[in-house]
């Protein structure tokens, strides 16, 4: 028999600009974007850790996460 003792995920996410939208605004929602997923995670009690995160050329943002799979136990992987 099995059991997991902790588990993680490790994702890279591109939060992309809206092409319809002006750059500038555009932008400006792609960071809002950002911070409501990072304040969901807290909301939702999801352990994280944020490797990177890359602002690129044309604005949108690029975020290397470790967060918690499912309700898991996540052991020393955040440390």
């Amino acid at each position: 028999m099995k059991r997991v003792k902790a588990a993680c995920i490790c994702q890279t996410l591109h939060f992309m600009l809206k092409e319809d939208l002006d750059h500038t605004l555009a932008v400006k929602q792609v960071k809002e974007e950002v911070e409501h997923y990072k304040k969901t995670l807290e909301r939702n009690r999801t352990q994280y850790k944020i490797i990177e995160e890359t602002t690129l050329p044309d604005g949108s943002i690029q975020i290397k996460i470790i967060k918690q799979y499912n309700t898991s136990l996540v052991g020393n992987y955040l440390d």
